[in-house]
Parts: C-alpha cells; structure tokens; sequence
C-alpha cells in the first residue's frame, strides 16, 4: 500500500462526516481556547499583582481542572455520535478485505487530522482572545488595565498535555469499540431494530421521591452553613432523579399519548410520537443531559451575576461601617477597661491626625469563650443541650451593647438572659451553665450583631447570649476557663465607625491604626501590653479584594456557562441530525403513500414542542427549587440582597430561552431538510 493510503482514506472519511465532523472539531477548538485563556489568566503575572489578583488566579485555577475534567467526559459523549454513524462505514471496510488493524490504523490518523486541527485552531483563538480575556478580567475587577500583549508558553504547554491525553483515551476506546464489534453488526447497525423500550414504573418512581425530596431539602433549610452541607447531595439527587424521569417517564408520556385516540391518530403527532417512543430510552438520556447542562448554566450564570452587580452590597454587609477594629485582650479583669480606654484615645487620636471624621460609633464588648458544650452546660438543667460533646463558642452581650447594637431594650433582670442559637432548637425555659448556674431564658432571638456578623458563618455551634451584668459574667467563666485546660475565653473590644474621607485617605489610615496596635505589641509583652490578637477592617481596602474575587467568580462562570451552553447546543444538533437519518427511511415511506412537505413540517414541530422544550422547562423548574439554596449559599458571601438575585435569575432564564428558541429553530430546520430528502448522507 502507499504510504498516503491510510491518511488519504482518513481525510476522505473527515469530508464525507463534515456534518458530524466540524461540529464536533469546532467545540474541541472551543475547549482548548477556554482551557488556554483561562491558564493563561491563572498564572497571568499581571492579573497576580492586581488588587485581589490572589483570590482570582485561586479562583481560576479551579476553573482549570473544571474545564479539563468537562472536556474528558463530554468529548467522550460526543465522539460517541461519531462512532455510532462511522460503524456502518466502518463495516463495509471490513467486508470488503480490510481487518481491524487497518481500520485502527484509519483512525489513528483521522483522530491525529481532526485533534491537531482543533488543537492549532483552539490555541490561536485562545492566544487572540486572551488579551481581551485579560482586559474584561481587569475591567470587572475594577483594576487598570496593562497593554503588553504576550504568549504563554507554558500555558501551551499544559493545555498540549491534557488534550492529547484526551484525544488519545478517545481513540484508544473507539478502537477497543470496533475490535469488539462484529463486521455484519458495524454494517447493519443503522438499520438493526430496536425494540420500544417499556416504560419503568418503579425507576419512575424513584426519580419522582428522589426529586420530592432534594426540593424538599432545598425549601426546607434555614441557615446557610445547613445550605452548604446540603447542596453537593441534593444536586446529586436532582441528576439522577432527572436521568430516571426522562429516561422512564418520558416513555410513559410517549404511551400516553398513543393511548389518547384524539391526540395520536392525527397526523402531525402521529409519526413524531411513534417513532419518539421507538427510540425514547436514549433520546431521554440526551434530554435529561440537556435539562442539566441548561441548570447549570443558569445556576452559574445567576448567582455569579448575582454576587459581581451586588458586590457593593456585599461589602456593606461585611464592613457594616467604613472601619471596623477588633481587639482580644488578653484579660478580662479590671485592667480591660484601662486598655481598651488607651486604645481608644490612641485610635481616635489617630483619626483626628489623618483627617478622618467619624461618624455612627459603635462601641462595644464582648466576652468569647470556647470550649465543648458539655463542659460548660449541665444537662441536669431543663434544657437539654444538644452540642454536648463537640466544640462550641459563645459570646456574651451586655444590655446595653444589646441595645446599642439591636436598638431594642434586653429589659433584663438578674439571672435572665437572651439567647440565639446558630442551629436553632427549643432550649426550653432555663441553661444552666455550671459556672453561671441556671439562667432562665427570657427570649430566643434572631442574629442582632450587624457589626462583627461573620461570627455566625461557622460550621462550629455558635451561641450568642445577652446578659444583665457583663464583668460578673466574665469573673465566672474566668473560672470555667481555668478548669478546663481545652477552653479559651478572651474579651474582644471592637470599635466601629463611618468617615466621608476619601478612599485613598481611608486605606493609609488604616495602616496607621495597625501602627497603633503593632507599636503596643512590638514593645511590651503579650501579658504586659493585653493584647493577645487584633485586625483592623476597611471598606476602602476592602474593596479592591471584593471586586477581584467577585469579578472572578463571574468572569470564570461566565466562561464555564459558554462551555456548558456550547455542550447543550452540540448534544442538541447531534441528537437532531442521527435522529434525522434515522428517520429518513420512514418519512419516505409516509410521503408514498400521501404525506406532504407541509405534512412533515408540521410532524417535526409537533416532535419538537412535546420532547425539545421538556429540558428548558424542567431547568426552570430546578432552578426555582433551588433558588432558596443558592440564594443561602451567596449569603455566605454576605449578598443578601434577594431582589437582586431574583432580577439576575429571571434575567439569566429569558435570555438563555431566547438562545434556546433560536437553536430549535436552527435544528429542526436542519433536521427537516434531511428527513424531507434535501440532504443525504
């Protein structure tokens, strides 16, 4: 043979499949243009000197195995349709004369054309767009933007690496494929009957308990950290609860409808619903993986929206004031309020010196003591404690500061106390603590501190108590403390402000604040100076962090979500077009004995309004249920502003279904030429 046969046969075979072909080479190119862009970006020494670039880069380099893990598993799923229309091909070959090595050997080198081809194509686009990658990654990070234009090497590097491993376990298992196959089933297997597949009642079932119970899951959380241990398997449950129900239950909508005479025995349902049920098991695999890939999508594409346009929102939330200073004294005696006195007189000092005004004080105390539950309630009390044998934290409250704080009055008398609880739970009349003794519970509150608020995102039990009478407190768990060798109990001191200076002027001072507390820890003594640990919080400094990983987060969703869309897209026209040919045989042999052009037109779009649009409504479906999740989840980072999360889920949803519309209109037209005998393979 000349040594041209094999990659001539390879090429030939690429132009005959074109139409499966350069979809499929296109969404590799695809791939490995966002694979390189976003690499590029994670290790992009500019993006890593922005302000926040850290928090990007981490972000992206996520988004990196994200990629390289997707490309693995969809492009197995895709080369699949490929297989599937070259086995008859495939079987001729091997009747005619030639052996399996040889059809190896044909592969090999139509894998090498078509995945160096995407690949070259892949890294040209990604080194074209990544600039521009790069400046819209500034801009959403509210950073300057740098216009040295540069190629990363390395980054080629990576992303050769991970494809061709990718494309050669591809063509390893379409190889393995054909060397199992026999050459009378790879040439008959377009044409081998398939029995309708019966429609599972108990799979049915299953998919509709399990989908029942992950919406319940979802509805039924009230804190974010029950959110955020709940989600990875509820989004497992809703997978498969949607594989059982499109796979079984579309079946049974198929009989359905063939047992409604009125609706079956017209002619534009008729062909659609017959040969829908004939093939349903596996068109209901690709719809129910349209239906996740559309709900990921809009899950992504929401809430990063969601976070990035309430950004500043979310900044408020977590500096409640333009500075924000904490201090933990390293005693809780006497001596606390002569230090905190100092500091204070130092801090303001400082303010007045760097022009900063100062405006909304707040002013306040709080006693931490960490230790296991157990050693610091009794269950003998009449309420049982639930958190016993693990670690919990508990903060204590004065009145006052409780209503400072709250701007509602604690009425407290001796002996009461008010009291909230991360994980909630009725605790009854009384907690008796075996320092305390018994406190009777005046009420149960919700969270009150707007000003050190991310004590309460913590997976540890968090109790928030209010008492009349804060230094007896302290003297009696000062004893507790000194029992228990695991316990800890510190008193923080946090002072909190607005100023209307400038955000340059707001960041230098914040440098001089921690000069105030770095110069008392640098010269005296941890005991000595009383401070065991301080932080200084800014809105100003802040802000630059939160716009970089913000914008992170939305720059790679809105990268993830052009992959995933582009997955839906493809599996959506590979569907249309293998289900086309298959159907070519029997629109024929409904057009011999009478079936019109306008006939078929109106067949196809009946088939496409009952199966097309299921995915698309059942992603709206998952996406509201799990709206409350998400919307718990993001405030985690302190978004708590629902309406904007509804505006920018609805928002992602209407756009997405336009894209939607436009690809069904796309596909059944494709799918009509071919089955009408426009085209032909």
């Amino acid at each position: 043979m000349k040594i041209l046969f094999y990659p001539r046969l390879a090429v030939s075979g690429i132009k005959k499949n074109s139409k499966l072909y350069l979809p499929y080479m296109l969404t590799c190119a695809g791939m490995v243009t966002m694979f390189y862009i976003l690499h590029f970006l994670s290790v992009s020494d500019f993006v890593g000197k922005m302000r926040g670039g850290h928090n990007i880069q981490m972000i992206l380099n996520y988004g990196v195995w994200i990629i390289g893990i997707f490309s693995l598993i969809f492009l197995f799923y895709t080369n699949s349709f490929l297989m599937r229309r070259r086995k008859k091909e495939f079987g001729l070959y091997n009747i005619l004369g030639m052996g399996k090595g040889n059809i190896a050997r044909i592969l090999a080198w139509e894998t090498l054309v078509s995945s160096a081809a995407s690949f070259v194509s892949g890294c040209i686009f990604g080194i074209a767009l990544s600039k521009f990658a790069e400046f819209a990654l500034s801009r959403l990070a509210n950073s300057e933007v740098e216009y040295r234009f540069y190629v990363s090497t390395k980054s080629i590097g990576i992303a050769a690496a991970c494809f061709s491993g990718i494309f050669t376990l591809i063509y390893l298992n379409s190889v393995l494929r054909i060397r199992l196959s026999d050459p009378i089933a790879l040439f008959k297997s377009e044409n081998a009957g398939e029995k309708p597949p019966k429609g599972n009642v108990f799979f049915g079932a299953a998919g509709v308990v399990l989908l029942a119970a992950a919406y319940a899951i979802a509805l039924s959380l009230r804190d974010p950290i029950e959110a955020f241990i709940w989600f990875y398997a509820a989004v497992i449950m809703v997978i498969v609860a949607t594989y059982l129900l499109f796979v079984s239950g579309s079946v049974i909508i198929c009989r359905l409808l063939q047992r409604n005479k009125r609706y079956y025995y017209k002619l534009s349902h008729f062909v659609s619903v017959s040969s829908m049920t004939y093939r349903m098991k596996r068109n209901g695999a690709g719809l129910a993986s349209i239906c996740i890939l559309v709900t990921m999508v809009l899950v992504m594409i929401s809430a990063s929206a969601g976070l990035y346009f309430g950004v500043e929102d979310s900044l408020r939330a977590s500096c409640p004031r333009n500075f924000i200073l904490r201090t933990d004294v390293y005693y809780t005696d006497e001596r606390a309020s002569g230090l905190i006195g100092e500091l204070r007189d130092d801090i303001f000092r400082t303010a007045d010196e760097n022009g900063i005004d100062r405006k909304s004080i707040a002013d306040y105390r709080l006693l931490a003591l960490f230790c296991r539950g157990g050693e610091a309630i009794s269950q003998s009390g009449s309420s049982e404690f639930l958190f016993s044998d693990s670690y919990c934290r508990f903060y204590f409250y004065s009145a006052e500061d409780y209503a400072a704080l709250s701007g509602q009055n604690a009425g407290l008398s001796d002996g009461e106390i008010l009291l909230y609880a991360s994980y909630g739970g009725d605790f009854g009349e009384t907690l008796e603590f075996k320092s305390l003794g018994a406190l009777s519970i005046k009420e149960q509150v919700g969270a009150f501190d707007q000003i050190s608020g991310s004590i309460y995102l913590t997976t540890i039990p968090t109790f928030c108590i209010v008492v009349s009478d804060l230094d007896q407190t302290a003297d009696a768990l000062s004893e507790l403390a000194l029992l228990d060798e695991n316990a800890s109990l510190q008193l923080q001191w946090y002072c909190a402000f607005d100023s209307s200076a400038d955000q340059d002027v707001q960041i230098s001072a914040s440098e001089k604040f921690r000069d105030v507390f770095r110069s008392r820890t640098e010269s005296l003594q941890e005991d000595e100076s009383g401070i065991s640990s301080y932080s200084v919080q800014s809105a100003a400094c802040s802000r630059d962090d939160f716009y970089g990983t913000f914008g992170g987060i939305f720059c790679l969703g809105i990268m993830l979500g052009l992959v995933f869309t582009t997955s839906a897209v493809l599996i959506i026209y590979y569907k249309q077009i293998s289900e086309g040919f298959e159907d070519q045989a029997r629109f024929d042999t409904m057009k011999k004995v009478g079936m019109t052009s306008r006939d078929i037109r109106k067949s196809i779009n009946s088939q496409m309004l009952t199966v097309f649009f299921l995915p698309l409504a059942a992603a709206g479906l998952h996406l509201a249920f799990a709206f409350p999740m998400v919307s718990k989840l993001l405030t985690m980072f302190n978004l708590k502003n629902t309406g904007l999360l509804v505006f920018t889920t609805v928002a992602s949803f209407l756009i997405f279904a336009v894209l939607y519309v436009i690809v069904y209109r796309i596909t059944s037209n494709a799918y009509f030429r071919i089955v009408n005998g426009k085209e032909s393979e």
